[in-house]
């Protein structure tokens, strides 16, 4: 009986993703672009189409919370408004926050996708990868700040319709922005792994010339 073994066991390498880890990375990946995408697309109908709850700032420091023991004083910041129907300009705006939030998500497991694809054929620097993940890194960058500014202003413009953020006669409109700078620093960090993939495309060559 003859025992086959692959380029990576003949010459003592230890794999660290496998051919069907990778295969499964990317079956998951598919699969939960698929997801999300479907029910981004099923929340903004959702939303547009009917009564929705939405947790809205409210700005002021007056508002205050009542009934507390202990003699604890409190202040809130947000609160649960269930609105019949979304008027439609923060309705455009928040769904094209949710649109450009899911283009970082499917950005990022595109490539996801793609490194499970060059680790399953074993090719990993290839000149156009450098450029796909600098351009999936620059993409979740983007769209997760802009996506983010685009709720807050929504959020915003609806506690100031409804009377939420409590601000007394006379005051001025007060915008207020709940930033994750999450997408940011993995946007940022995607593209210096871009920059890596470059110099590891150079190093290849150069090792290509020597053999």
């Amino acid at each position: 009986m003859k025992i086959f073994k692959s380029a990576a066991e003949a010459s003592g390498r230890k794999q660290i993703v496998s051919r069907t880890d990778a295969l499964f990375l990317m079956v998951a990946s598919a699969a939960a672009a698929v997801a999300t995408t479907a029910l981004t697309v099923s929340g903004i109908v959702a939303s547009s189409a009917g009564q929705v709850t939405l947790t809205l700032p409210v700005a002021t420091p007056r508002q205050t919370a009542s009934g507390l023991s202990l003699g604890a004083t409190g202040e809130y910041t947000a609160l649960d408004a269930t609105i019949p129907v979304l008027p439609s300009g923060p309705a455009a705006l928040l769904g094209w926050a949710e649109a450009l939030n899911q283009t970082g998500i499917l950005a990022v497991l595109a490539l996801i996708f793609l490194l499970a694809y060059r680790l399953r054929s074993e090719i990993l620097f290839t000149p156009g990868s450098a450029w796909l993940v600098g351009a999936g890194g620059t993409v979740l960058a983007v769209t997760g700040t802009v996506g983010q500014i685009l709720d807050s202003l929504a959020r915003s413009w609806l506690a100031d319709l409804i009377g939420a953020d409590g601000h007394a006669p006379g005051e001025s409109y007060i915008f207020s922005l709940d930033f994750n700078v999450g997408p940011l620093v993995l946007g940022i960090a995607l593209i210096l792994v871009a920059g890596v993939f470059q110099l590891g495309r150079r190093l290849q060559k150069d090792t290509e010339g020597l053999v």
